[in-house]
């Protein structure tokens, strides 16, 4: 009789880390197995069970949403041996262009740190425009130190990877004066008041608090929206989508064409451009 027990989450959960998963990947595939195992209310789990709740996910969430809670589960069966509980995952046409519901314009970035500097958050302030000039993730924002501020680059090591970021003189002048303002000396430069470095969480709080006086639609505001402005601003200069790649850190080059995706305005004007129609 297959059943999950708390002993068999902790056991997975130590295989992830020895697989050096980021510790939001962690938590995410623990969060899922424990909705799922909340879900089965201790009934026998089998084929059957995880396909009522695969349709319980289609029904309920977005098709990516899905598939990434399938994909947790999957791991989780594979990890346990119980492969005859794998189920696939939902196949999604390839999009082509972007919600502009969702996309972060230059115009909306630039009123929200009109927002934060009146509202006299210096830190927020600078903390998105270095997520912003740099192309990081939120998770990355801990390597950027006085030490790295100074060097002009950041050495960041993520999923088992180091990368080399380089850091805007402009942007570097800018916080050396904060981090003297704060008087912070070395390690991270956005930190708590304790000397922790800032959590996830808190940023997203923090820039969500500056969605109604900047006037931006609040599914817009988040850390990760900020490294996709960027993706989209230096590819419609450079036109390099292998170079991004590889600033962004991205082993797949189809992830990062998903940051790059114009919004399906700008697709309708580059299709009105074509010349292909006379009256």
């Amino acid at each position: 009789m297959k059943k999950i027990s708390n002993k068999m989450i902790e056991n997975f959960k130590e295989y992830l880390i020895d697989e050096e998963k980021s510790l939001s990947t962690l938590e995410k595939y623990i969060r899922d197995i424990r909705a799922f195992t909340k879900w089965c209310s201790n009934a026998e789990i089998n084929k059957s069970v995880v396909l009522k709740y695969k349709q319980h996910l289609i029904e309920n969430y977005a098709p990516a949403s899905a598939n990434s809670v399938i994909s947790s589960l999957n791991s989780f069966f594979t990890f346990n041996e119980w492969y005859d509980c794998k189920v696939k995952t939902l196949k999604i046409q390839k999009q082509i262009f972007a919600e502009r519901s969702k996309e972060l314009t230059k115009s909306e970035y630039e009123r929200l740190l009109n927002a934060a500097k009146n509202k006299k958050n210096e830190r927020l302030y600078y903390l998105m425009q270095t997520i912003c000039a740099c192309g990081i993730r939120v998770s990355e924002l801990s390597f950027i130190t006085i030490e790295a501020v100074r060097a002009r680059k950041a050495t960041i090591s993520c999923k088992g990877k180091m990368r080399i970021v380089i850091l805007p003189k402009e942007l570097c002048k800018m916080l050396t004066e904060y981090a003297k303002e704060q008087k912070i000396t070395s390690g991270s430069v956005f930190i708590t008041k304790s000397g922790k470095p800032l959590d996830r969480s808190t940023i997203w709080k923090m820039m969500k608090s500056l969605c109604k006086s900047a006037g931006v639609a609040k599914e817009k505001v988040f850390p990760h929206n900020l490294r996709h402005l960027f993706a989209r601003t230096y590819y419609s200069i450079q036109k390099d989508i292998a170079r991004l790649a590889d600033i962004l850190g991205h082993s797949n080059i189809n992830t990062t064409r998903i940051y790059t995706m114009e919004t399906g305005d700008v697709h309708r004007r580059q299709i009105q451009q074509l010349g292909l129609l006379r009256q």
